[in-house]
């Protein structure tokens, strides 16, 4: 009768920490990146009334008879499946598309978590709600390399990115062949040299017979009242039985350009490419200048965070420059990891060796930018172990209760 009472007891207890636990999981039902947790329950010790024996000629065989002592907890697991995502539209709210934790260095320490709520401070540095710093890499120049050492995510807020000198332009589109002799179709483009400075380029298409065409390109003189520049001048000369043009590139010397702007390097004229070639067949002209590779200085207006993690730097020019990667860290042994509190989790020595590297490698996630992943806690499920708790603590009493009853017998045989 008194095994039964402290077997009672032992279930009266375990079911108040299955209680327990259900109950911070329903709390933490809205929490970003929470994990639900479960207990594990086990017996206790059980006491040996009987032992077993192997059958003997015509002794049949025993089986032990035991009595056991209750139940303990066995341990809380915690259950890492992927939680809902919930779209947000803020740019540095990051989830993670599989396994994976972020490196975040807060107190001293480095810990790591799932909610990838974050915002941008004063400094341009990332950080939790909490205050903690997003870890990651810098980009030198924009390359990132993630051999070195983890350090806070910044955006270079003041940042500007060198003048990037032209060095190509390419034209193309259609030379109407039925233009009329002395016919000056004209496009015009502006390119860059070192310094960045803006240097409008005007390419003139002259008609000077049939299948025969000169292409002029001039710049305006860098000084004021001096002559336009002529950069290049050369015929075009068109195969009607290859269907291409015999000049496909045009060369400009550096020297040639001083007295448009500071050029460094040769300027390439391109007439189409392999894949687009500059044509002429009978219709409506269509020739324009399509694109050049150069760029004024640039300043950093705002920023985007691709699925590996990359913070790419969108510059007032046009340009995009990675500025810094965002590390993420798994564990051969997630459920190993110490909850500490602000979703938050610390290594232990059975959660393996962090390993860390780029969103998307290694076995890790992908980033889901403008989105949060939520609780993974199933309410219908916490509310059947709710009632399964409830009953079981209750059960339990039943048992103590009975067991009373039993004493109480005993106690009143003697009257």
């Amino acid at each position: 009768m008194l095994r039964s009472m402290y077997s009672g007891i032992t279930g009266l207890r375990s079911h108040q920490t299955m209680m327990d636990v259900v109950g911070n999981n329903i709390a933490n039902v809205n929490t970003a990146g929470y994990k639900s947790s479960a207990t594990v329950f086990q017996d206790v010790l059980s006491q040996t009334l009987q032992g077993g024996n192997a059958p003997r000629g015509e002794q049949a065989g025993r089986n032990p008879a035991q009595i056991g002592l209750g139940v303990q907890l066995g341990g809380i697991s915690t259950n890492w499946s992927q939680g809902a995502t919930q779209l947000t539209g803020r740019a540095t709210d990051l989830a993670i598309q599989g396994d994976g934790f972020f490196a975040v260095q807060q107190g001293g320490e480095t810990l790591y978590t799932r909610a990838g709520s974050f915002s941008f401070d004063s400094n341009g540095t990332l950080v939790t709600p909490s205050g903690g710093t997003v870890l990651g890499w810098s980009a030198q120049d924009g390359v990132v390399g993630t051999n070195g050492p983890l350090g806070p995510v910044q955006l270079p807020v003041g940042r500007t990115l060198a003048p990037t000198q032209t060095e190509a332009v390419r034209l193309g589109g259609n030379l109407p062949a039925d233009a009329a002799d002395g016919t000056e179709l004209v496009n015009s483009i502006n390119v860059y040299d070192a310094q960045g400075a803006l240097v409008p380029l005007t390419v003139t298409y002259t008609k000077t017979g049939t299948d025969a065409w000169q292409v002029t390109g001039t710049m305006p003189a860098a000084i004021a009242g001096d002559p336009d520049v002529t950069a290049f001048d050369s015929p075009l000369a068109w195969d009607p039985v290859t269907g291409t043009f015999d000049l496909t590139e045009i060369a400009v010397p550096a020297g040639g350009l001083a007295a448009a702007g500071t050029f460094n390097t040769d300027l390439v004229i391109s007439l189409g490419n392999p894949a687009e070639a500059m044509t002429q067949y009978a219709g409506n002209n269509s020739i324009s200048a399509l694109e050049q590779d150069g760029a004024a200085m640039g300043n950093l207006q705002s920023f985007s965070i691709a699925a590996d993690g990359t913070v790419m730097g969108v510059f007032s020019n046009g340009l995009r420059e990675p500025v810094a990667l965002i590390a993420l860290a798994n564990f051969s042994n997630p459920g190993g990891l110490e909850k500490v509190g602000g979703s938050l989790f610390r290594p232990s020595p059975n959660s393996g060796v962090v390993q860390v590297g780029a969103a998307g490698s290694g076995g890790r996630g992908s980033l889901a930018g403008g989105t949060v992943e939520m609780s993974n806690v199933d309410l219908a499920q916490e509310f059947t172990n709710l009632i399964v708790a409830q009953r079981g603590f209750q059960a339990n009493s039943r048992v103590i209760s009975s067991s009373d009853e039993l004493l109480q017998d005993l106690v009143n045989l003697k009257r």
